[in-house]
Order: C-alpha cells, then structure tokens, then sequence
C-alpha cells in the first residue's frame, strides 16, 4: 500500500492519506474550521468510495460542508434515521446519554447500582412501588441497560425492548469453559472470533467491496490515531530549556521550530483566575481570553500561542505552571496532528451513530473488528522512541482497541468522551462484542490502573472508570477472571501500591518476599492518594458477580492470595496510650489508614459472601488458610509486626474464683494496640457460613464440631492469643469511653468514632465482637471471660475489690459497665451466630433504630448500616415496619413512626445501643407495656436468645458457667458496699445494675431450674454471702427503689426452685393499710394540682402562639375607646418607654418598587378563558386544587412539559404595573430612638467593611430590631376616624355639593396648583415635586415633618429611577407635579396589592375588609395622613390646613357639568383617571363625604370597564375558545346591552366596534367580564374604607340593613357593605345617569378626536400564580431542551435557573450570559430589572433550591419539592425522586405576594455573617 500516491491518486483512500500527511505544512500548522471539513469530506469519501447513494438519499449525495452524516441523516429522515427506532426482539436500547440528561435507576429491578435506564424506557415500563432514583447524567458515554438479560432481576416490560426467551441462556453457554483455574498467559479475543450479530432484520445488501473499504479507512484512520499519539505525552510538563524543548520526540519528518503553547483543563482554577492569566501572559483583551477559558472548560485544552520563538514561548509556560496549570510546549507540527486526530475521533463517534439504509449496526460493526485488529505501521519507526510502551511482554500481538485504551491519558477531555461513546456502542452490539472489550480491557488493566493512579490529570474523564460497565456485567466478570486472572493481578497491585514498590511511575508486577512482610508506611505517597478506593470499589464489583463468587468458593488459591492482602494491613497504625503527658504531635495519618481498611473490608464482606457456595471441605481449608496466616502474624513467626512496639506472646496464670486459668498477659494501657485486624475480620466473616459448619454437614468430612475443627487446625494457646487481638480493641474502646486516653488528642477520638459508627461498624467492631463469640464455643468458655476480664483490668473487681490502681472512681465504674455491655452482647447477639437472613436483620435493625422515638428517613439511616440501606429489600422493610407521616407545614420533614405492635420486638439491650439509647428505650417500652397491660410498674422481661441450631446454639449454657455467677454477684454486690460506704449511689450505678440485674433475668429465662440452684449454693466474700443474699438485701432499700418490681420478678422467679432458700432470706415489710389510703390520696390531691398546672401552661401556650403566628392581628380594636381617653400605643421598641403624645412617634415600614400588579393581557385569548370560569366570590378559600397526600399519587406523576403553556404559564412580564409598594412590620418607636438606632447602623457598617450587610444605607434602610423586617421609613400614627355613617341621601349630597361650588369663589391659587393637563391631580401630591424641598428648607418645617420627609425622600429616589416605567403622562423634571403621583402609584398601588395577595384567601363570613389587620390599617392611615400634611404645607395660610379648597376642586372635578365648563381646566376625561386615586385624595383630605365618592367612584368605573373592555376584545376578534355562558347576575348589572352601548354612544366608530364586539361575545360573556373586571375596585374600596371609616363601614351594620341571601355572591355583599345603589337599580338614579352620561360624553368626543388609543388599560383581575412547575420533579429534565432554553445564548443551560414570577428560562452562574456592563453580574439579576424589577424569584433546578433576589443582594431558600421520604434533597445529592409540597410552594408564592422578599433575604444575611458576599452562603 505504499506506492507512490500521485500513481493512485483515483483510489479515494490514497488521497485521504497524502492530505493527512502533507496537511500539517501547506496549511502551515494552522488548524481552522476549514481544516476540519475538509478534512471530514477526504475521510467520508474514502469511507464510501463509490457507494455515497447507500448512505444519503440520491438528490444530494454529498454532504454539505461541516456536517457530519449522522446528523444530515437525521435531519432528511433518511432510511427512518432521527425517528423511533423499530422494536427488534433481543436489541437492548443502548442510548447514550449526553452530559445533562435524566438517568434513572430502579432498585428493584436492577442486579447492581451501575444499571440505569433512560427516561424514555422508565416511563414505558412499570416501576409502581419500587425505589426510584433519578440523578443527571454529568458526563456524556453511559448508556441505558434496558434489554440487556444480564443486568435485570426481573424482565422489564419495556415494550420498545422486549428481551428474547432464549437471551438469558445464551450469555452463560458462552461461557461454560472446562477448565476454572485462573490462567496467566491469555489470549485476547480477535475480530476473527466475532460472528456478525445474528437475528437483525434492517440488514441492508452491503457489497464486499463497500465493506472492505469502509474497513480500511476505518483501520487507516485508527492508525494515523495511534501514530500520532505514539508521540504525544503522558502527563503535561515543560522542558526545563530550549535544548530540551528541542529534543522532545516528534513525527515531524522536518523536524521545523514552529512550537505551540497548550493549556490544559483541570478542576482546580476558576474562570476568573484563567482569563486574567491569559490576558497577562498572551496579550489577548478578556473577551477573547474568555472565549479560550471556555473551549479549554469544553474541550480540555486550548492553544494559547504559537511561533518560532522557543524561549518565549517556555516564559509563557513557566508563569501558567507556577499556578499548577497544565500547560505544555510541543512541536506545531505534532500539536497540528493531534488536532486531525480529534476530528478522527469525532467522525468515528458520528458513524456510531450513522447508517447504512435501514442497516444502524453494520458501520458499528466494522469500527469494532477494526479496533480488534492489530495495528499496520506504515512507517519503519515500530517500538522505537522511550515514549511508545512497550507492549509485547503484556499483550502479544496487541490490538488497536489496546493501545486506545493505554493513550487514553494522552488525550484530553472532549476525545475522552467521545472514545468512551464509541466504546459503549460497541458493548451494546452483541453479547460477544462485549465479552471481547471486556477480555482486552482486562489485559491492558493494570496498565490503565497504573496512569490512573500515578499520571493522569484529568481523574473523572479516565478509562479506569470504563470499568464500572465491564465488570458488573456477570458474565464479562467470569470471563476476564478465568481467563485473565483479573483478581490475583488486582490483589497484587493493591500490594505492590500499598508497600510503594513504584517506580518511573509504574507500579512494580511481581511480587517479591520482601513486599510480603513489606514495611508499610502510612504517611507515604500511596495512603494519601484519594485515587485508590475506585481499585477496591473494581475488585468488589468482579467479586460481587455470582460466576465469581462460586470461583472464589471452590479455589482456595483465591482466598490465599488475599489472605496475603489482608495480612499487609494486619495491625496497622497502632496506638499508645499517652499515660503522663499529652501526644506532641497529632497526625491525621489514621483517616487515610481507616479509608483504606474500611474499603478492604468491603471487600472482606464480598469475598465472605462467596463461600455460601462451598462445600464444608472447601469452606474448612479457607478457614485453615486464614487461621495460619493471623497465628503467624500474632506470633511475630513473620517479620509482619514490627518487633519494637510488639512482642511474642507471654502467659500467665490467674486465680478467679478458686480456680486457676492460664491466660495470655497483655496490658493494653501499656503496650500497642491496633484497631485494624483485616484477617480477624475475614475469619469472620468465614465463620459466618454456620449453616455449611453445623454438626451434621462437618460429621460428612469426618469432624466432630467447629471445636473439633479449630482444635486440629491449632492449640489452645494459639487460638488464645489469636483471639486476643481483638479483644485488645474492644478493652481499648472501653478505656477511650471511659476517658483514660484523653491525652492522645483527637486522632483517638476519631478512630473510635469511625470504628463504632452506626453505618460502618458492621465492617469492623461487629466482627471483632463476633470472634470473640465464636471463641466461646471453641475454648473453655470460663478462661474466655476471664480473659476478658484480664483485658479489661477487672479480675480484682469481680473478686470484691473496689479500688483500682490506675481507673479512678467513675472510671472503674465506666469500665465495668463496659464489660457488662460485651458479656451481654457476645451472650445475646444472634445475627452472626445464626446466620439470620437479610431482610430480617433489616428489620430488626430499623425496628430498634425507631424504637427511641419517630425520626426522618436520613436520620434513620445514620443508625442503620450502609449495607443493609444499601439492599433491595430496605425500603420495603420500612414499609412494613413503620408508618410515614407526611410532612404538613412548610418546615417540617416526613417521619416514620413504629407501628404499636412492634414495641414487642424490641430489646432495650439490642448491642447497637448507647448507653443513653437504651435508658430512653426502656423508658418507651415501660410506658408501652404500662398502656397495655395496666400494671404501674411493669417488668420487661429479656426474651429468650433463640439459636436453634447449628454450632452456636450452645450459647444459653453458658449461663450456667460459675465465672459469669461470680460477676453478676459481684456487680450487684461492690455496688450496694459503695452504696452503703458513700450513702449514695455511686457513678454509673444505674446502668451497672441494669446489666446485673438483665443478666440474672437472662439466665432466668434460659436456664431457670440449674441457674437458682446455683445462685443458693454458691456463696461468695468473705461473708460467705449467695447471689439470693444479695438481691434480698436490695428490696426494700431507699436508695433501689427503681429495681422493686425487677427483684419481685427475680425473687419470685427463683422461688419456684428454691422456694426455701428465698423465705429464709426475704424481709416481709408489712405496710399498713390506711398508710397506703392516706399515701393515695396525697398521691391524687398531687395529680390534680398538676393537671390545673398543666392546663394553665397549655392555655398560655396557646395564646402565645396566636399572638406569634399573627403578629399583624394581635393588636386591641382600639377602635371603640372614645378619644378623649388617652389611648396608649404600648411601649418603643428600643426604649422600652410608653409611647404617648409627649414625643412623637412612628411605626416602622418599608417602600420598594414593585411590578407585581398585572395588566390583563389583550392579545392573549387564554386569559379571557379564564375570566369565563372566574369563582364569583375572591373571599372564600376555593376548595384546595392539591391534592393533600404526599407524595401524590395519580396521572400528574407522568406530565408532559412539553405540554405546558409556554414559558411554564407564566405571566408574561411586558403587561405588569410599576409602582411602589409599601409594607409595614407593626412595630412603634419614638422618632428620637429612631435617628439614634440609625447612627448605630451606620457604626456597625464602618466597624465591619468586608462583611455583606442586610440593609443599605444609601438607600436609608434597617432592619426592625425586633422582628428583623427590612424597612426604610417611619410613618406618623393616627387614630382612625369614630365619624358614623352619613345619613345624608345621595341625590341630596350632590344637590348640595352643586350649589356649594356655585357660592364659593373663583380660587386661582387652586387651580395653578392642578396639572397642566387637566386631570385634576394636585401638584403637591407629586413625589418630585420641587416645592417640597423648598419647603423642608425652612428647619422648623423639617423638624416637625421628619417622618413625612422619610416617606418623601425614599419615594423621590424611587421616582428619579424608574421615570421609564411608567406610563403617565407627566410634567418635565423641574417643573411643579413631576414624579410620581402618590395617591394613584403609592397608596392606591399599596391598597391594590394587600387587596391582590388576599384573594381566594379569607374566612367563610365577613368580606375582605375583615381579613386586614390591624397594622394595615394603620398604615393605610398614616400614608392618608402624609397626604394631608403635603395639603397642609402647600397650602399653609388657609383655615383648616385648606382642606375645604381641595375638597372643592375635587368634587369639581367629579361632577361632569363643571369639567366641561369655560371656567375650570378638566379637559382630560375623567374616565381615563383610575377612580380609587380619586377616592384616596377624599379620604385624605375629605373623609366626610367618602361614602358619596365612592358611589360615583364605582359608577366611574364600571363605565371605564365597559371602553376598556371593547378595545380587549375587539382585538381578540372571535369567542370559539371562550365556553359559553349564562347570564347570573341580572339583579346586580340589570339590563346589560343597554349600558354598553350608552356608554359608547357618543362617538361613532367607537359605538360600531362595541355593537360588533357584543354580538360576537353575547351578553352573557360580557356580563361575565363586567363582574370580573369591576369586582377587584369593589375589594379594594372596601379596604379604603374600613381603614378611614371604621365606625361607617364595619360589617355587623351593613349585615342587618340587607338580607343574608347574598351570602354565595362577593360582589354582592360588597355593594351592601358599601352602601352603593347596583347598577340594576340606575333607571331610578337620575343623578348618577347624568354623572355618567356627562363622563363618556367627554370620553366620547375626546376619543373621536383620537382614535388610536384607548387610554383605559384594565386590569388582571383572577387569582395571582406563578410559573407552573411539574408535580414530580425529573419531568422537568423529561423535555429540557424544549422547555428550558436560555433566550439570551439559546443553549440550555448547565445550570438553569427558572423564574417563578414569568416562567422565562435563564443561565445561572455562567459565563455565557453575563452583564459585562454592570460589574459581571450574571442572567438572573439581568432579567430580574425586565421582570419583577427591584425583586427576583427563581426556582434553581440543579441546586433544588429557591433564589430570592433583591436590588444587589439574595440568598437560597427551600426548595418546594420533596423526596419520597418527605425531605428537601439540596442539589439532588441523594437522587431520590422528587414531588411538589404544595404547602411549601404556597408559601413561596405568598412571600412573594406580599412583598415578602427583601425581607427574607434580610433576615437570611442577618442571621449569617459572611465576607464573601451573600452568594457564598
């Protein structure tokens, strides 16, 4: 093939290879995107050659530049490319997830963790009731398992893949090779063993040629791969000069100094600190050198710079190493070759997914055998060059697919997955395939732990973890260990790792003598290294496999081999205890040690499970390996223990209880002691099989018992002081408990702390509990305990002796409790001993971990070991066992709580248990026993130990033994000598006796007959005194009254075999009975003293909690008192002094900018829908539409998102109102108090600079010293008006308001004072307005006005900002009455909002006048009250503050024969003022006559509605989506048409448009509309006026004047509370008819002058929601692309944030969307200024939390999605799936509503002191 290339310049493969070769220098080493599709078009040609037709359709059979086949194909749908693929029985799904996507695991249905399922097949198939996790797939190349056999419990279902009957036999006849020894020297599986996959019926005809083409281009193109990485390096490094940079090895046949800089990813750095360095070293502005950042975050590496000047560029790459960046300097010509390299990647990842015809497998097919062929090497350079590994010794005759996998760490991040991608789809082609892979993966494996663990950079993206999805498949497994030897070779490496046998970064093969017994040091590289847990995390995966475990079982050469492995970590790291003076030095070294032993021990466990499989023999030479190994460890036979901290073993003889027994002597407070004994914990696990070690199948090998067994293996001796290592530990725990090694700091702490972990302690201290179990039945039980007592420093104790030469008092007795607890616990504890099987050591392990109380499912698992949560079974355990109680309120969390009947399962001794523990069970069983049976002080009897059978079930005997009589006697005695010496009880009394006295109750129980004997023959002391002595002494001794009913018990117990015995020695007490009636009844007379107390308490309880809850509503209605008492407003917050009219005073509140308020949108035919099903009434609470169980169940678990309104139905932002909101937080301080906390404010800013603080002074803020609440200004406070209803008619009113205006005079002052523009607003009600500033000049206008001036200041600011927000027209700055208008967009807005946060909220009588509070009312009230002092400043010289003169204007201004006159300057129509300004002006000004107002008011405002509404719907045109309606509300609105069209009739197009829009619509749906639109100014008028007029306007009187029947209608009891005539009634009204005729007539001609704008905007007059979100959260990753794509960057983000306020989708922290312009702030806050304005509201998905923004401050809140479990699950770290609580979601929405955010983000960054600004938090 190396002819000549311009000779066979035709054969497209030629071509393909002259471009790669001579591309480098014609393009001269510059690699653009035309570089790619040129070189893209040379390889798709040599790809087909002639046959372009099979793979596009014949109309274009060339691609258009730059686009890959898969995706053209796609796109013309091409042989039914880009749509479902067809079901085909036997093809699993092997879609590949990409980087973002859902993943879905079933725990139920999957045989390991590593198998997953994408969304589409999760949903197709049934996982009903099965544990579900639902995590995002972080990096692209895993696949989906479903329709693989291999890696389901149970078949699936999934209808897109349903498995062949045949399949599951299939996979295992592949395997079944005769031989099971683990072989050495393997052969890797060549393409040629391969069959083409059988049963495909989309097999398209492929000529011979076409194949054989495809198959050298394919094979070519790996070539020029591996060519060029033959020269690439394995790690980043830089030559230390320009000679070396020189002699680097290069493919550059020129050898040309062109040289390129390359920086290289890594996790370390930040965005920031990369840009900055690239724009110092490189001379590039930030935005290009953040373009680089991203594509070296993107792809892995990026080339910053390139020339021919060599020093340079090494200065470059010297400065970006110094931070520990990678970064590299290589030839261009090689870097150019690599850059081809990658696109060779990227178009083998695309013919992956590309096909041919209908064919999807046959170009998969060939890139397989190509990557199982061995290399061609066109060139002579094989095996030449240090960089190219040799590869011969491992793999004879290597094939491609090897050398890929040994360059992996060559290449870079984005190649990285694109190979892993390839790789995948190869595994998902045939079961062969996949065995294949796995058999060459195998072979290069310890190549590729090598690099993983020594080189690469770049962990996460490393071939090592490709084998998660090799070997947790079983039958891959089998093979790669049969014919591999796959686990001796990972046994050797971990060895070889562990000792440092490393050298030039390899780790060492072979295994010599030396690394047997090998040194181990803990503070060396390889125990530092994180990296090395995924290496036993591979070798428990293979192990896990069934084929394997069965191999471990029936080859004893595997459990020698890691019998050696375990041997290296035998006594580890062993401590001493500091007896005189503190540790010096206190290393961390133990977390390494424990996280490597820990991971050992998993494996441990693994390797145990295996021999359930054995037969005894091989179970017995297993256990005979293993005992041999720990005696010549113990016995220092071997060079293991390092003879300076550790000796041979000594004996010596001890006296305990007349006997003598020869026991090992060892002082564990003297010498070393481990807390890692690997081999015992093997041996114990072995042990555990006590199925396969019970008489009857041990009797088939000729042995008689594990005795028998233990006694041929070994001697007494040795088994003594094998068994004494771990009793070293447990008498260790007990000392460090017991606090005797305080001086060795906290290593030791924290080793005990892991070690006695709930989660990990089944890998260890349980195992050490359980060989000294096993010891009792092997040894003579007595020498057992009293080596145990030997150890634990206690023989003299139990011999009567009370004082200890180095345990002080309570620590003695806190020793011996300890002792107690593992006498107890190696007697009683079961699940060892008898094997007990899963599901029941599950449930009794959660039963006992609720029994204390109910707690949340985390906590539950804290108490539960990893093992048993980690099982199938655990969930449904729980299930059984406990009930849940979903979580209610918006803090709460679910609970599971012990179902009753279950208490009697439960041991208060379980051996899991503290001490504290099972103090608190007891108490609960008492009280559970108490509740059933009745009796006072009942007894809990111990249950009985229940081994049946098999070796341990001699257990109970040992009750008998002598030994354990001497202790139980002399743990009661020594107790009542203390007793009796101190008169008190000593330390640690209680639990000891508890202990005693449950030993003797045990034996009782198991032994009853043999165990009293005993205890009357057997005496003790000096006094010669019996255990029965003893207990009699205690019974009627003041100081054990807790132990009365036990001793009764045990007397009574006792009595039945030795009743004589008990008589001579029990003290008959004889209590006179009316003793026991006067006792009784002090006893009663104590209760019911105690109840009245505990009624009192629970009475204040309550009422305290009222006043908590609703701190707005608490305050007194001082609204009766008469005012001439001196009302008192309770005391100043800060002072503390009575706030009365000696100095003023205020309350606190808070002014914001808001956009909450919604216009209705016209465009949008969905919101007149909703009006159509709009509930009549807005206060009465709907009927819940959430469902109330958690987690929900039903059809919404399965929502489409894609199916949701866009943007997730939110409101959109362009139709929202500006204005400014304020709030109040009820709280009163003196004005004097107010200025002085200020200054403090500000001290407190300067004392802290760094910190982020929660208020702003430029913006004047606080925060309420009490509550915490944001505010920034203080308003006066007045009482509310007692004026009683007026009784005046309303025709009368306005008669007399006429001629009133006729006799007074013409007041030009007034009229200068009014708008330009003739609306009738007053200038001086402006917030700009530049005669109040003139104003607060004059300083004793200032101080009287100080609190007007904080409302003003705070406004004006507001106002200056946002002139581009508002809508009206206003005057120029400068001139009088600019800004904005406060009684419309202060107070009117204010009253608008609490009236819009109270809907479909309320009580089921009363209106929504009622459900204000208190503070509301005083706040509405003392804004009315700023508005009259801005009257009064203007108009200073005037009676009565000239009230009477703006009265005057006003009414002017309402009534229509004045407006049109000569005289007065109202040529804006009246109609186009918003009428509840116009009542907010009277109420300040004129509260007298606010009843009459309001009837014109509300008049006003229906005929508004009615222009308003022609122009809406003129716009929508057709009603085909409004359901019809029918008319309901004739006796509010009467004849409908006939007010419609005289509202129009005075200009006529305006009349015919609303003719055409009512016979469209039909009076029904526009009744409908009447009602909707005007019934929101009804609520808010009402708010106005019981807040002005309390005595007018109070419920009870409007109640009786009108009937109750209108109970159901708001509308209705609206207009009765307000008095106003309906519109029903208007024929009889002749003075409103001319009000109303006279305003539309204005409206009329002005509108006929002006057609274009209607000028009347109305408003969103439904319940407020936020943005959609679906019920169960992974629906929302369902359709992600669809419906969570970023406007700005159309990308979806990583990390999305979504707003709650307007359901747009944006990026949250990241680069590709920031405000470059104001300080790098990112999407989030942009969007914020466009949408809720000085407030932001995001649901952040892939954190699962809330983000409350406001102005340039934020924090996270709870999310409102919960887990199963009922538990938030920040950033989806457990990956449960996760449902929407509603309550919690309804809070969000009411912060949000009441303008609760700046105030929750106050309180957040108040409660923290942070310095890295609140984003940190």
């Amino acid at each position: 093939m190396s002819m000549n290339p311009r000779d066979r310049s035709s054969d497209p493969l030629s071509r393909l290879r002259f471009a790669l070769e001579t591309m480098p220098g014609s393009r001269k080493y510059v690699f653009t995107p035309a570089t790619r599709a040129e070189i893209l078009s040379e390889l798709y040609d040599a790809f087909w050659g002639p046959y372009a037709h099979m793979f596009l359709p014949l109309s274009n059979s060339s691609l258009p530049m730059h686009a890959t086949l898969g995706q053209v194909q796609a796109e013309l749908g091409f042989a039914g490319a880009g749509s479902e693929e067809p079901v085909v029985p036997g093809r699993p799904c092997g879609h590949i997830f990409t980087k973002g996507e859902s993943c879905f695991r079933c725990k139920d249905c999957a045989l390991d963790e590593s198998c997953v399922l994408c969304s589409r097949c999760f949903r197709a198939s049934n996982h009903e009731n099965h544990n579900v996790s639902f995590f995002i797939a972080q990096q692209s190349g895993g696949c989906c398992d479903c329709g693989d056999p291999e890696a389901w419990r149970r078949s699936l279902q999934c209808p897109y893949h349903p498995v062949l009957q045949d399949a599951e036999e299939l996979s295992h006849t592949s395997l079944n090779t005769p031989d099971t020894t683990p072989r050495t020297a393997p052969r890797c599986i060549s393409e040629a063993d391969i069959p083409p996959v059988p049963d495909f019926p989309f097999r398209a005809p492929c000529p011979p040629e076409l194949r054989d083409v495809m198959g050298r281009t394919i094979g070519y193109a790996l070539d020029f791969l591996l060519d060029t990485l033959d020269y690439s390096p394995d790690e980043p490094t830089i030559p230390d000069n320009e000679a070396d940079l020189r002699l680097q090895p290069s493919a550059d046949p020129m050898q040309k100094d062109q040289y390129c800089v390359i920086l290289w990813n890594d996790d370390k750095h930040s965005f920031d600190e990369v840009i900055q360095l690239l724009c110092d070293t490189t001379n590039r502005d930030r935005k290009e050198a953040a373009a680089v950042a991203h594509v070296v975050d993107e792809h892995g590496r990026e080339i910053i710079d390139m020339n021919a000047n060599a020093g340079r560029l090494l200065e470059i790459a010297m400065i970006i190493s110094k931070i520990e960046l990678g970064v590299t300097v290589r030839r261009a010509y090689d870097t150019f070759r690599e850059q081809v390299a990658m696109v060779i990647i990227e178009w083998l990842v695309d013919l992956t997914r590309s096909r041919l015809g209908a064919d999807t497998l046959i170009t998969r097919e060939v890139i397989a055998a190509e990557l199982l062929s061995p290399r061609r090497r066109e060139s002579n350079i094989y095996g030449s060059g240090p960089q190219i590994p040799d590869l011969s010794a491992d793999v004879p005759g290597a094939a491609r697919i090897d050398w890929l996998f040994l360059y992996h760490t060559r290449l870079w991040k984005k190649p990285r997955m694109c190979l892993k991608e390839i790789y995948a789809s190869i595994l998902t082609l045939s079961h062969p395939h996949k065995i294949a892979i796995g058999s060459h993966f195998a072979a290069v494996y310890h190549r590729v732990i090598d690099a993983y663990l020594l080189v690469d950079r770049e962990a996460e993206t490393s071939i090592k973890y490709f084998a998660l999805q090799l070997f947790t498949v079983p039958s891959v497994a089998s093979y790669v260990v049969r014919h591999h030897d796959l686990v001796t070779r990972l046994l050797n490496i971990i060895i070889n790792f562990f000792t440092n046998q490393i050298a030039e970064k390899r780790i060492l093969k072979t295994t010599t003598a030396s690394t047997d017994s090998g040194e181990l040091d803990v503070e060396s590289f390889p125990f530092k290294s994180k990296r090395f847990m995924p290496v036993f995390s591979d070798l428990r995966y293979l192990c896990h496999n069934q084929p394997v475990q069965k191999l471990i079982a029936s080859n004893v050469s595997f459990i020698r081999k890691f019998a050696k492995v375990c041997q290296l970590f035998m006594c580890v790291h062993p401590n001493k205890r500091a007896a005189t003076s503190h540790v010096e030095y206190e290393t961390d070294a133990w977390i390494s040690v424990f996280n490597v032993t820990l991971s050992l021990s998993r494996v441990i466990k693994v390797y145990g499970e295996a021999f359930a499989w054995a037969t005894p023999s091989q179970l017995i030479s297993a256990i005979t390996t293993v005992v041999h190994e720990i005696i010549a460890v113990c016995t220092l036979n071997n060079d293991k223990l390092d003879k300076n901290k550790f000796s041979a073993p000594a004996f010596h003889t001890v006296v305990f209880g007349d006997v003598e027994y020869i026991v090992i002597d060892f002082d564990v407070l003297e010498e070393w002691v481990s807390f890692h004994h690997s081999l015992h914990w093997l041996l114990a696990e072995l042990l555990r099989h006590v199925d396969v070690l019970s008489e009857e199948s041990l009797l088939q090998v000729g042995i008689a018992s594990v005795r028998d067994l233990f006694m041929r293996i070994s001697t007494e001796s040795l088994i003594l002081t094998m068994i004494d290592f771990p009793l070293r530990v447990l008498a260790m725990v007990a000392q460090i408990r017991s606090g005797l090694w305080v001086r060795n700091g906290f290593p030791i702490r924290g080793q005990l702390l892991h070690y006695r972990d709930f989660m990990l302690r089944e890998l260890c201290y349980d195992q050490d509990l359980f060989i000294l179990q096993t010891s009792l039945i092997i040894l003579d039980p007595n020498t057992v305990f009293v080596s145990i007592l030997d150890r634990f420093g206690l023989l003299q104790f139990f011999c009567g002796s009370v004082v200890h030469s180095v345990y002080e008092g309570a620590q003695l007795s806190s020793m011996v409790e300890e002792v107690l607890y593992v006498i107890i616990t190696l007697l009683t504890e079961k699940a060892s001993a008898s094997k007990m099987p899963l599901p029941a050591a599950v449930r009794r392990e959660i039963i006992h971990a609720l029994a204390p109380g109910p707690c949340s499912y985390t906590d539950l698992v804290k108490r539960v070991a990893e093992r048993f949560v980690d099982d199938v079974c655990f969930e449904h355990v729980l299930e059984e066992v406990a009930q849940f109680r979903a979580p209610e309120s918006t803090s709460d969390t679910g609970t599971y709580e012990l179902r009753d009947e279950l208490y009697a399962e439960v041991n208060p001794f379980y051996y899991h248990y503290a001490r504290n523990r099972r103090e608190e069970v007891e108490g609960v069983l008492r009280a559970w026993l108490k509740k059933k049976t009745g009796v006072a002080d009942p007894v809990i009897v111990p249950k009985p130990i229940g081994i049946d059978h098999g070796p341990f079930s001699i257990l109970p005997s040992l009750l008998e033994s002598e030994v354990l009589l001497q202790v139980m006697f002399y743990a009661i005695y020594n107790i009542l000598t203390l007793t009796e010496a101190a008169g008190m009880t000593p330390p640690s009394s209680e639990a000891i006796l508890d202990q005693a006295f449950y030993l003797v109750m045990l034996a009782l129980v198991e032994r009853a007959s043999v165990f009293s004997h005993l205890a009357a023959i057997k005496a003790f002391d000096d006094d010669r005194k019996n255990l029965i002595d003893v207990i009699c002494a205690m019974e009627h001794n003041e100081h054990f009254k807790p132990y009365m009913a036990r001793i009764g018990w045990i007397l009574g117990q006792i009595s039945k075999f030795v009743p004589e015995e008990v008589q001579a020695r029990r003290k008959i007490v004889n209590v006179p009975k009316p003793g026991a009636d006067a006792e009784s009844l002090r006893k009663r007379a104590a209760k019911a003293r105690q109840e009245t107390i505990m009624a009192q308490m629970k009475a204040q309880q309550a009422s305290f909690a009222i006043n908590f809850e609703d701190e707005d509503e608490d305050e007194d209605e001082d609204a009766a008192v008469s005012p001439e008492e001196n009302v008192s407003y309770g005391s100043c917050i800060v002072c503390q002094e009575d706030l009365n009219d000696s100095q003023p005073f205020g309350m606190l509140g808070f002014i914001q900018p808001s956009r909450l308020l919604r216009k209705h949108p016209d465009g949008h035919s969905a919101y007149l829908s909703e009006l159509m099903t709009m509930p009549s009434s807005l206060d009465r609470t709907k009927q819940p539409a959430h469902p109330s169980t958690f987690p929900p169940v039903g059809p919404d678990t399965y929502e489409d998102v894609t199916h949701f309104p866009p943007n997730f139905g939110g409101f959109p932002s362009l139709y929202t109102r500006f204005g400014i909101h304020t709030s109040m937080c009820g709280h009163l301080m003196h004005m004097e108090c107010f200025s002085t906390y200020n200054v403090s404010i500000r001290q407190r800013h300067r004392a802290y600079m760094m910190r982020n603080h929660p208020e702003n002074i430029l913006r004047k803020e606080f925060i309420c010293p009490l509550c915490k609440s944001l505010g920034n200004i203080i308003l006066p406070i007045s009482r509310p008006s007692t004026m009683p209803a007026s009784s005046v008619p309303f025709q009368d009113w306005i008669r007399a308001a006429s001629i009133s205006i006729l006799k007074s005079k013409p007041d030009p002052l007034m009229d200068s004072l009014q708008f330009r523009n003739g609306t009738g607003e007053f200038v001086f009600w402006s917030a700009q307005d530049p005669n109040y500033l003139n104003h607060m000049r004059r300083t004793e206008v200032a101080e009287a006005h100080k609190m007007l001036d904080s409302l003003m200041s705070v406004a004006r600011v507001i106002s200056q900002q946002t002139r581009h927000l508002r809508d009206r027209p206003e005057p120029e700055p400068g001139e009088r009455g600019t800004g904005i208008y406060v009684p419309e967009e202060v107070i009117g807005y204010t009253i608008s909002s609490i009236e819009v946060a109270t809907r479909s909220t309320g009580s089921s009588t009363g209106t929504v006048a009622d459900s204000l509070s208190e503070t509301q009312q005083r706040m509405i009230r003392g804004l009315l009250g700023c508005l009259t002092a801005l009257a009064q400043l203007e108009l200073e010289g005037r009676p009565d503050g000239g009230r009477e003169s703006v009265k005057q204007t006003i009414v002017k201004r309402l009534l229509p024969e004045w407006s049109r006159t000569s005289l007065t300057s109202f040529s804006h129509p009246f109609l186009l003022r918003d009428p509840l300004s116009v009542l907010v002006e009277t109420a300040a000004v004129a509260p007298e006559m606010l009843q009459h107002v309001l009837v014109l008011c509300y008049y006003a405002c229906l005929a508004r509605t009615v222009v308003g509404m022609v122009y809406v719907l003129n716009k929508a045109r057709s009603c085909s989506a409004l359901q019809p309606v029918a008319r309901s509300h004739a006796d509010l609105f009467g004849d409908v048409r006939m007010f419609f069209m005289s509202a129009v009739r005075h200009s006529p197009i305006f009349e015919h448009t609303a003719t055409h829009v009512f016979e469209t619509f039909g009076e029904g749906r526009i009744e409908k509309m009447l009602y909707a639109f005007t019934l929101p100014f009804l609520r808010r008028a009402a708010i106005l006026c019981r807040s002005v007029l309390p005595n007018a306007f109070s419920t009870s009187s409007s109640y009786t004047s009108s009937s109750c029947s209108h109970q159901d209608n708001e509308y209705q009891r609206l207009l009765s509370f307000l008095n106003i005539p309906p519109l029903s009634e208007l024929p009889n009204q002749d003075t409103l008819q001319n009000a109303l005729s006279g305003w539309c007539a204005h409206y009329g001609h002005s509108h006929a002058a002006s057609q274009l704008n209607c000028g009347v905007v109305l408003e969103y007059p439904a319940v407020y929601h936020m943005a959609r979100l679906p019920v169960v959260l992974d629906n929302l990753f369902n359709g992600r692309d669809k419906v969570m794509r970023c406007g700005r960057c159309n990308t979806v983000p990583v990390d999305a944030a979504i707003c709650l306020i307007c359901g747009v989708t944006c990026c949250m922290l990241s680069n590709c969307c920031m405000d470059i312009d104001s300080g790098g702030r990112g999407e989030c806050n942009m969007h914020m200024r466009e949408c809720g304005g000085a407030v932001g509201l995001y649901f952040v998905v892939k954190r699962c939390s809330v983000l409350y923004l406001y102005a340039n401050n934020g924090s996270f809140g709870q999310s409102p999605y919960l887990d199963v479990h009922g538990e938030v699950d920040i950033s989806m770290r457990r990956g449960r799936r996760q449902y929407i609580h509603w309550p919690r979601w309804e809070e969000i929405r009411k912060t949000w509503l009441n303008h609760g955010i700046p105030t929750t983000i106050a309180r957040k960054l108040e409660s923290t002191v942070d310095n890295g600004g609140w984003e940190t938090l």
